[in-house]
């Protein structure tokens, strides 16, 4: 494993001690690759994805970039959990910085309804 991967998961260790979702307030988990970037809302207490989210489910223009998917895959995310009455969430990067996509998926969040 690389140096950078540790940081990242160290980071995120530290991020998910102070972070506990529960039924009525999920934890909105980011993961993002090189092309893709997923979301999932998890109850903690349950151990289960309430919902989920990717680019790989929107119809994707070729020439669209990769920051305005992020915004369109935070808006479905939160009319999806809007449709399971879910309005509050704990946000957890998973230990990835937050800016540029992470950041676009989290404002499209907001814009979408979602309060954190």
């Amino acid at each position: 494993m690389s140096i950078k991967q540790e940081k990242r998961i160290r980071r995120h260790k530290k991020i998910r001690m102070n972070m506990q979702g529960t039924k009525a307030m999920p934890r909105l988990f980011v993961s993002r690759s090189n092309q893709h970037i997923y979301a999932q809302l998890i109850d903690d207490d349950t151990a289960k994805i309430l919902v989920s989210a990717s680019d790989k489910d929107l119809k994707a223009k070729k020439d669209e970039k990769k920051m305005d998917m992020a915004k369109e895959v935070g808006k479905t995310l939160a009319k999806k959990a809007l449709e399971i009455k879910i309005e509050k969430v704990v946000f957890d990067r998973g230990g990835i910085l937050f800016h540029g996509r992470v950041k676009a998926l989290a404002e499209g969040a907001r814009e979408g309804g979602l309060k954190f």
